[in-house]
């Protein structure tokens, strides 16, 4: 048996205990066993880390070379049928993760992703070089998505929320404070998009207060220049670590992480 071989099925056998352990209890949110029992809002995600460094502007490359090596047109993989978008929220998402190549899967993605693994082709053409991608670390999850009474501290790093209307809106607007309140309207916004993407509702009003935001920065995508903008917020509502929030999700944009919470002393 070659190399190759016995690395692929070493790798499906790991993938197979990690897809079953999306099937149990490990959440990302500490909650009481009485809780848990009563709650179904939950969303299965597989962050799948490769030791590959890739630039933040090789994402979408790396999208298009994993596209490239499946042996199937699954529309989860590249959200377009044909020539036509698909508008709904990516459920496979292409990220770079502590400077390393990743693809978040959620929902349905975590089942989807599986026809990549199954291809057996992790050797694949980035930017015109060929590369062989190799397994770093794989993560899975099914988070309980639900509001709290207790708000919960996130980080939300490239988020690209404005878009042409309401960005001329954002420029003119001098008060800092105004333009945090319309930033919160609209991580909501976003927030809920995600949720319904996945299939989720919040039973309560989500709530964000923005702490802290970097200095806007313009970064180009397809050719379009827009603005890019890392936040600190809080939230009442438990969402899932790597999902992406706002514009351009499926390559890296908004991505969400949850911070550590503060221990009172």
């Amino acid at each position: 048996m070659k190399g190759a071989e016995i690395y692929f099925l070493c790798f499906s056998f790991l993938y197979a205990i990690f897809f079953l352990s999306l099937h149990s209890n490990n959440d990302i949110t500490t909650i009481p066993k009485k809780a848990r029992d009563m709650t179904t809002n939950r969303i299965k995600t597989l962050i799948i880390r490769f030791e590959n460094e890739i630039a933040r502007s090789q994402i979408s490359a790396f999208r298009g070379a994993i596209v490239s090596a499946l042996d199937n047109d699954n529309v989860l993989f590249h959200n377009h049928y044909g020539d036509k978008l698909r508008y709904s929220y990516p459920l496979i998402q292409y990220k770079r993760i502590h400077k390393k190549a990743a693809i978040v899967c959620i929902g349905d993605g975590t089942e989807a992703i599986s026809e990549f693994f199954t291809s057996a082709k992790f050797s694949v053409n980035l930017n015109g070089r060929q590369t062989d991608l190799k397994i770093d670390d794989i993560k899975a999850y099914n988070t309980v998505v639900q509001c709290w009474q207790h708000p919960i501290p996130y980080s939300l790093r490239g988020w690209l929320a404005l878009n042409s209307e309401n960005y001329a809106t954002f420029t003119s607007t001098e008060s800092l404070v105004e333009r945090t309140v319309m930033l919160e309207k609209i991580l909501i916004g976003n927030i809920l998009s995600a949720l319904k993407g996945m299939d989720l509702t919040a039973e309560d009003d989500i709530v964000c207060s923005i702490t802290s935001m970097s200095e806007p920065r313009m970064v180009r995508f397809k050719n379009t220049k827009l603005m890019s903008i890392d936040v600190e917020f809080k939230s009442n509502i438990s969402l899932p670590d790597f999902i992406g929030l706002g514009k351009h999700t499926s390559v890296g944009y908004g991505t969400l992480t949850r911070k550590p919470e503060k221990k009172e002393q």
